[in-house]
């Protein structure tokens, strides 16, 4: 087991978000959090990556209870999170924005990150001096996924990485994230729905009103297309 949430509750001014959350992610497992927007998907999201802050419950990473672990910390077990509006800075390249995470931890190798993300999307190559402010949406949401992919090294959070991008784009994205099966990295995708990405997944988590509601376990047929 790489991932575990234990009973996580988190309040937004005194107002319940999550509500005694409880999931699991295995090694090398992808994932899918599936709900409405608001039912709870980016807070979890945060809650992984220690942007927000917990009333109660554990996270857990291979055992180890991480729950007061500070994000900055946690990027260095080898977390990486692309939220769902890329949060890239315009006046930088690509490039500058891929390495954004080894630029304030030491312990990423910036060069190699690149070297594994340009193989995955060579045409971020072709991308890589232009300014973020000169890209597409689903050009940027390729660039994010980059520069989750530096940082994420064994576990990947991917918030809605297929809204409001042209088809095209949408397909190339699951491409990428189908490649990176054999890498040893745990994904959680979270979606409102599962339409691009079932055959990607294992299982997925259906979230409402900040409660898990139900495990499901895709069935092989499915994954396969």
């Amino acid at each position: 087991m790489s991932l575990k949430l234990e009973n996580v509750e988190v309040s937004i001014q005194a107002a319940p978000i999550l509500r005694g959350v409880t999931l699991e992610l295995n090694t090398g497992e992808r994932a899918g959090l599936i709900g409405r927007n608001g039912a709870g998907k980016t807070t979890i999201m945060r809650t992984i990556t220690g942007l927000a802050s917990m009333s109660g419950g554990k996270v857990i990473w291979n055992g180890q209870d991480i729950s007061a672990m500070p994000a900055r910390d946690r990027a260095r077990l080898g977390f990486g999170y692309m939220p769902e509006d890329r949060r890239l800075v315009p006046e930088l390249t690509v490039e500058e924005n891929m390495l954004l995470p080894a630029w304030v931890n030491a312990e990423i190798d910036g060069k190699a990150g690149l070297d594994f993300v340009y193989g995955l999307m060579p045409e971020l190559t072709d991308m890589a001096g232009r300014k973020a402010l000169l890209l597409s949406g689903g050009q940027q949401k390729l660039v994010a996924l980059g520069r989750a992919l530096i940082a994420g090294r064994r576990l990947l959070l991917l918030d809605e990485p297929f809204e409001g991008v042209a088809p095209a784009l949408a397909k190339r994205i699951s491409e990428v994230i189908a490649s990176l099966k054999g890498e040893g990295l745990s994904v959680l995708i979270a979606q409102s729905e599962l339409s691009h990405s079932s055959e990607l997944l294992e299982c997925e988590h259906l979230i409402e009103r900040g409660e898990i509601t139900r495990r499901n376990q895709i069935a092989p047929e499915l994954e396969k297309g």
